[in-house]
């Protein structure tokens, strides 16, 4: 039986996984990541091409960044410092979830992670100073192929409730709004991204 508990999470296809933490005097140890219980909850394996991290302030807001579709890109994500409200987005069209959304909260108490499936958008927003945010890719990153959808559009109406305004990019604030990204064709195809999906185990 794997010690990784997973939930399916509203966006078709993406899951919520929490792992055994196991403390001691001298701190913890944690597997942030095992196969044979991604494998139970998903169905194929996970076909790691890169590992990324990135470290946010306080408020700031990163997303919604997805991978154009193809070459497409699923990711495995977990917090190790701080703690984040992690934001899943089905931006595939012809998804039955097409344009919503649900949330996880990642810290570095739990260690739980988000698996956001090819096509899938995703988002995070910075709940604590020096937050940083572990990214497992099935691809490598190519700046050309990745794309952005605003996560201030109030069609999404993401819950991005913070004290103050939120940090983000020039990129992330300039990009369009989700129904403008599909006017503008970039959107993942929903059936493109589940026979890309099939692939990222291989």
């Amino acid at each position: 039986m794997s010690a990784l508990v997973a939930r399916e999470l509203k966006v078709a296809g993406a899951f919520e996984f929490t792992p055994r933490v196991f403390p001691d005097r001298r701190g913890l140890f944690v597997d942030t990541f095992q196969l044979p219980g991604f494998i139970e909850a998903v169905g194929h394996p996970f076909h790691m091409a890169q590992a990324s991290q990135s470290r946010s302030r306080r408020g700031v807001v990163r997303g919604v960044h997805f991978t154009a579709t193809p070459p497409g890109m699923a990711k495995y994500v977990h917090c190790t410092r701080g703690r984040a409200l992690d934001l899943v987005v089905d931006l595939r069209v012809g998804s039955p979830t097409f344009g919503q959304w649900d949330t996880v909260e990642l810290d570095q108490e739990h260690y739980r992670a988000t698996y956001l499936p090819v096509g899938v958008g995703h988002a995070f927003v910075a709940l604590e100073d020096d937050t940083t945010m572990v990214y497992l890719m099935s691809g490598d990153y190519v700046p050309r192929d990745e794309h952005a959808v605003s996560p201030l559009d109030p069609d999404l109406a993401l819950p991005l409730d913070l004290d103050g305004e939120p940090v983000l990019s020039d990129r992330d604030r300039g990009a369009p709004a989700l129904m403008e990204a599909l006017r503008l064709g970039i959107l993942p195809d929903y059936q493109a991204s589940l026979v890309i999906e099939e692939c990222v185990g291989r």
